[in-house]
């Protein structure tokens, strides 16, 4: 299974209170899960007007494919001009999981 995580960093010019700019947050990753459906989250900057730190999370089989939609995602919201973005991080993850391992470890039945 390979993960993909990004931390996007963005600017919310002219917001003068922490409603405005979470408001323009609310809206980004709103726009972002509808269209993509990775998991967003803002993760940083929650305190400041105009400065905010959002996560997002995508899973999948094939790691080309994964990338390329966190890389779509991020470029979404820089087309959205709701936020400048100051910054991007994006780590692949590539976490072993076989199908044959599914469910090991794990009682079907509790009460035996």
């Amino acid at each position: 299974m390979i993960v993909a995580a990004a931390v996007v960093e963005i600017h919310v010019h002219g917001s003068q209170s922490l409603k405005a700019k979470r408001g323009v947050v609310r809206s980004i990753s709103r726009r972002v899960r509808n269209r993509f459906n990775v998991s967003v989250a803002e993760v940083g900057g929650q305190e400041t007007w105009q400065r905010a730190e959002l996560g997002l999370c995508a899973a999948g089989g094939e790691r080309a494919r994964v990338r390329g939609l966190i890389e779509r995602a991020v470029e979404f919201i820089e087309q959205l001009h709701l936020a400048e973005i100051v910054a991007v991080d994006i780590e692949i993850v590539d976490l072993p999981y076989a199908a044959s391992d599914a469910g090991a470890g794990w009682d079907s039945d509790p009460e035996d």
